[in-house]
């Protein structure tokens, strides 16, 4: 009879050890019913109970993984396309207000520049004021 409480004692042990690694390492946000530190606390003080209502109430359930997402390529994948085409835009923009720019810049250097006469300024003809 001795034997059986003491291998009933290990057994309860290493359940206890095995749930408590299991609980501090499972993230707080795939933890169910309790935060994690309540469920350590179960675990601690209700020996045989506490692991038994981990892994029926408080274990993240194995089926809750979301599977990896797929890789697709560069030219299927809609929000890349939708970046690239707003990148586009976005450049064609600023080439068109650079050139814009340039006109204007190019038009305030022609209009600063002397304008040059065909007729030519002489002292010797007299003005229609005189």
């Amino acid at each position: 009879m001795v034997r059986i409480i003491i291998f009933a004692a290990l057994i309860s042990v290493a359940l206890m050890i095995y749930t408590l690694i299991e609980c501090a390492r499972t993230e707080r946000h795939r933890v169910r019913s309790l935060p994690k530190t309540a469920w350590i606390v179960i675990v601690i003080l209700l020996p045989l109970i506490g692991p038994g209502l981990w892994f029926v109430l408080g274990r993240p359930q194995s089926g809750s993984r979301k599977p990896p997402e797929t890789q697709n390529a560069p030219d299927d994948d809609e929000d890349f396309l939708r970046q690239l085409e707003i990148w586009r835009r976005q450049q064609q923009r600023e080439t068109e207000l650079k050139a814009r720019e340039e006109e204007l810049k190019r038009k305030e250097r022609e209009a600063k520049k002397p304008k040059k006469d065909n007729s030519s300024d002489d002292s010797d003809t007299p003005s229609k004021d005189s």
